[in-house]
C-alpha cells in the first residue's frame, strides 16, 4: 500500500487548515490507507523515517512548508478549500502519483538557476534572499547565480550567456523586477520572505512550477558575456508592491535632502535658507535639499508607481500627476493616487489603441504620455487633487500638534508594527507612511519608526548575553551580529531569533519596539532622514532631541531582552 504524507499550511486560514487535517485524517482512516499529517505552522512535525518510507507527499494550502525535504518524493498539490469540498478526490489525486519531483539532471551534467532578488529598501531582505538561495543551491548541488537589485542598483548582474545556459530563472523580490530579458525561459516568482525561509524547498518549488516566461517581439540576442539589460517592468504585480517600487526609487530623494537641509541649518542655523543668507554655502545646501531634492520626492513616488503598473509609458504621466500632487498641496497621498491612475491610464490605453505598423511607434512617444497624463492631469485637478489635500492638512496639523496620550498610542503603533514581521508588509507599511510623511514636514513618527526597529536586533543581542542559557551556542554567537545589524537600523538581524521562537520572542519585540516608539514621541523625537541607525544620530539637526532618543533606544531595547529572558525557556545543558 501506498504511503502518504501529507502538509497542510494554513496561513490566515489556520482553522480551516486543522478542519482539512482532520477530513485528511478521517478519510485515510475510513479507506485505510496509511497518512502522516503535519500542520504548518504547528506541531507533530513529520519524521525522518515518515519521509524516507513515503511515495508521495500531499501540500495542502500555502505559507512554508518546507518542501526542500521532500526533493525525491512525487507531489500532488491541493488547495484547503479542494479537501473541505471532496476529501476523498483529493486522496484519489494523491495515489494517482502527483507531479513527478524535478528530474536530476543527467550524470556529469548540474541543474543550472540564474536568480533576481530585491526588496523596497534594497537592503537587508535583498542580500537575505540571496544568500538563501545561494546557500540552498550549494547544499543541493545546484550551480546558482544571484544579481541583487539593492538600494545601489543591481550587484553582480546575470549576463545574457548565464541566463541562456539556466534551467530555470527565480525571481525573489518585493518590486518590480524587469523580465523581458528572460523572454522563453521558463521563471519563477515570489517574495524574499520564502528564499530567507526555506530556500531549499523555493528552489525544489521553482524547479517544478515554473512556467515559460512569453517571449517579446524582435530576435533574442546573440551570447555574448555582457551584462544583460532590464527593458521592461516586472507585469502583474499587486498594488502593495507597484507601491514598494514607488518607495523604493523615492527613498534616495528623501535621504539626500534630508541630510542636505540638516547640514544646512548646522552651518547657517535656523535662518539658513532665509532670502538675507542668499549666496552662503549653508543657504546653497538648503536650496539643494528643500527646492530641489525634496521637491522631487512626490514625483519619484507617483512615476515609479505608475512604471511598475505599466512599465516606461507610465513614467511620465505619473511624474507629471506627482508634481501636480506637490503644487495642489495634496502631498504623497496625492503622489499616490497619481501614480496609480497614471499607471493604470496607460496600462489601459497601451493594451486597447491599436495602430498601423508603420505608426505603431508613435505609441510611446506622443500618444500615450498626452493621453495618459491628460486624463491623470485632469483628475488630479478636478477629482483627486483638492479633496486629499485637505485630508493631508488634516492629517499634518494633527501629526504636529501631537502631545500626551496620541503620541503615546501613535508611538506604540508605529514602533510594534515595526518589529512584527520585520521588514515583511507591516513593517513596510510603517516605514514607508513614516517616509512619506518627511516629505510633508513631519519628521517625528520617522524617529519612532527607526528606534522601534532598532530595538529588535539590538534587544536580542543584549538577552543573548543577559541570559545566555535560553539561546543555542550558535545564537550566542550570531547576537553580535544582530547588534551591529541592529545599530544600521536592519530589523531583519533579528529573524532567525524570531524564526526559531516565534511565540515568545516576536511578542517581546513588539513591547519592546513600543516603549521605543512611544518615548520617542511623547519626548518630542524628530528624524529628517529615513535610515541610518546610530550613525546618523551625530549629524547636526539630523535629530531633534538626540537625548531622548537615546532614551527611547535604550528604554525599549531593555525591555525588549527582559521580556525575550522571561518568556523563553532555559535550554537544557
Amino acid at each position: 500500500m501506498a504511503h502518504l504524507l501529507a502538509v497542510v499550511g494554513g496561513g490566515d486560514l489556520s482553522t480551516h487548515a486543522v478542519l482539512a487535517m482532520e477530513a485528511l485524517r478521517k478519510a485515510a482512516l475510513g479507506r485505510n490507507q496509511r497518512l502522516d499529517l503535519e500542520l504548518r505552522p504547528g506541531g507533530n512535525p513529520l519524521s525522518e523515517a515518515a519521509i524516507a518510507e513515503a511515495d508521495t507527499v500531499l501540500l495542502v494550502g500555502s505559507g512554508d512548508l518546507a518542501e526542500g525535504r521532500f526533493s525525491a518524493l512525487k507531489r500532488a498539490r491541493v488547495a484547503i478549500a479542494d479537501v473541505l469540498t471532496d476529501v476523498h478526490a483529493v486522496l484519489d489525486r494523491a495515489l494517482a502519483g502527483g507531479a513527478p519531483a524535478p528530474a536530476a539532471a543527467p550524470s556529469g551534467v548540474r541543474t543550472r538557476i540564474v536568480a533576481i532578488t530585491s526588496c523596497p529598501t534594497g537592503i537587508a531582505h535583498t542580500f537575505m534572499a540571496a544568500e538563501g538561495i545561494q546557500a540552498a543551491g550549494k547544499a543541493l548541488g545546484y550551480d546558482v547565480r544571484v544579481e541583487t537589485q539593492g538600494s545601489v542598483g543591481a550587484r553582480d548582474a546575470l549576463t545574457v550567456a548565464e541566463i541562456a545556459a539556466a534551467d530555470i530563472v527565480l525571481i525573489a523580490a518585493d518590486t518590480g523586477v524587469d523580465r523581458a530579458r528572460f523572454a522563453g525561459k521558463r521563471l519563477y516568482a515570489t517574495t524574499t520572505k520564502a528564499a530567507i525561509r526555506d530556500g531549499k524547498g523555493l528552489l525544489a518549488t521553482a524547479l517544478a512550477e515554473a512556467q515559460l516566461q512569453p517571449a517579446t517581439e524582435g530576435a533574442a540576442p546573440a551570447e555574448s558575456d555582457e551584462p544583460a539589460r532590464p527593458a521592461a517592468a516586472e507585469k502583474q504585480a499587486g498594488a502593495y508592491k507597484h507601491l514598494m517600487t514607488g518607495v523604493s526609487f523615492m527613498l534616495p530623494f528623501v535621504v539626500a535632502g534630508g541630510l542636505l537641509i540638516a547640514l544646512s541649518f548646522a552651518l547657517g542655523g535656523i535662518d539658513a535658507m532665509a532670502p538675507g543668507n542668499s549666496g552662503t554655502l549653508a543657504y546653497a545646501l538648503g536650496e539643494i535639499g528643500a527646492k530641489a531634492a525634496f521637491l522631487l520626492i512626490v514625483p519619484a513616488l507617483a512615476g515609479y508607481i505608475a512604471y511598475s503598473i505599466a512599465d516606461r509609458p507610465g513614467i511620465a504621466p505619473g511624474m507629471i500627476g506627482g508634481m501636480l500632487a506637490t503644487n495642489l498641496q495634496a502631498g504623497f497621498l496625492g503622489g499616490i493616487a497619481a501614480g496609480f491612475i497614471a499607471g493604470y491610464t496607460a496600462r489601459f490605453l497601451n493594451r486597447h489603441i491599436r495602430l498601423q505598423r508603420n505608426l505603431e511607434g508613435l505609441k510611446p512617444v506622443l500618444i500615450l504620455p498626452l493621453l495618459a497624463t491628460l486624463v491623470t492631469g485632469l483628475a488630479m485637478i478636478y477629482v483627486v487633487g483638492v479633496p486629499v489635500a485637505a485630508v493631508l492638512a488634516g492629517l499634518t496639523g494633527w501629526l504636529k500638534g501631537m502631545q500626551g496620550a496620541s503620541a503615546l498610542v501613535l508611538g506604540l503603533v508605529l514602533g510594534g508594527m515595526m518589529a512584527v514581521d520585520m521588514g515583511g508588509p507591516i513593517n513596510k507599511a510603517a516605514y514607508a507612511s513614516a517616509a512619506a510623511l518627511l516629505s510633508s514636514g513631519v519628521d517625528a513618527p520617522m524617529a519612532a519608526v527607526m528606534l522601534g526597529g532598532m530595538t529588535p536586533p539590538l534587544g536580542i543581542a543584549l538577552a543573548t548575553h543577559l541570559f545566555p542559557g535560553r539561546f543555542t551556542a550558535p545564537e550566542r554567537e550570531a547576537g553580535g551580529a544582530a547588534a551591529v545589524l541592529g545599530a544600521a537600523f536592519i530589523t531583519e538581524g533579528a529573524i532567525p531569533f524570531a524564526a526559531a521562537d516565534p511565540l515568545r520572542v516576536i511578542p517581546a519585540m513588539v513591547a519592546g519596539s513600543g516603549v521605543a516608539g512611544a518615548i520617542a514621541l511623547t519626548q518630542g523625537v524628530a528624524l529628517k532622514v529615513p535610515h541610518g541607525g546610530l550613525f546618523v544620530l551625530p549629524i547636526p539637526n539630523a535629530v531633534t532631541n538626540v537625548t531622548g532618543a537615546v532614551i527611547a533606544l535604550v528604554a525599549g531595547t531593555l525591555v525588549t531582552a527582559l521580556a525575550v529572558g522571561l518568556l523563553k525557556k532555559i535550554r537544557a545543558a
